[in-house]
């Protein structure tokens, strides 16, 4: 992720003589909010470009801020916004890795090439069946996977109610045995 993606879309920051929440928040406030964000982030420099970003689009959009939460929440609303549009940007491109970068690792760490040839093999039939499920079910692994297995946070994101998205799991973890592997 990069900075620039705030910066492109920038409008001039208000310049205020008084003081805002967001501008009065507390060394230990920002520290929280940074582990929010780092919990959800495991790249640390990416983690560090939405906190960025976090704090250039609340001192943007500090006059839409309503008082209506405290400062930190809204923040928090703010970061997780930025980090589920990552996941999105991150895990809409196909991965793709060479033979000759599974053999160098192969090599690097005296790893049998067949366990990762077989690895490999495993990981694209998981994602080639993924693909096949439907809409619904993609999309309730894929929030469920940004909100870290939360269920609850998983209904709210999506606006069904919880017993959907433990269905929608269920239901999605059982086609994905059968097609990745029919014999189980």
């Amino acid at each position: 992720m990069s900075a620039n993606l705030a910066l492109r879309h920038a409008t001039p920051l208000p310049v205020s003589r008084t003081p805002s929440a967001i501008r009065q928040l507390t060394q230990a406030q920002v520290q929280k909010l940074r582990a929010f964000v780092h919990k959800r982030v495991m790249n640390p420099d990416d983690a560090d470009d939405i906190l960025q970003c976090t704090f250039f689009e609340a001192l943007r959009n500090e006059h839409k801020f309503q008082h209506a939460s405290k400062p930190e929440t809204w923040l928090c609303g703010i970061a997780l916004n930025l980090i589920r549009n990552h996941f999105r940007r991150t895990y809409n491109q196909p991965y793709q890795e060479s033979l000759d970068d599974q053999t160098n690792v192969a090599h690097e760490q005296h790893i049998d090439i067949g366990q990762c040839v077989d690895g490999s093999r495993q990981l694209q039939r998981t994602v080639e069946a993924i693909q096949t499920l439907p809409t619904a079910m993609r999309q309730v692994i894929h929030v469920s996977l940004v909100m870290d297995g939360n269920y609850q946070e998983t209904a709210q994101s999506l606006g069904v109610p919880i017993g959907t998205v433990r269905s929608r799991l269920s239901r999605a973890r059982e086609q994905l045995r059968r097609s990745i592997d029919p014999f189980a």
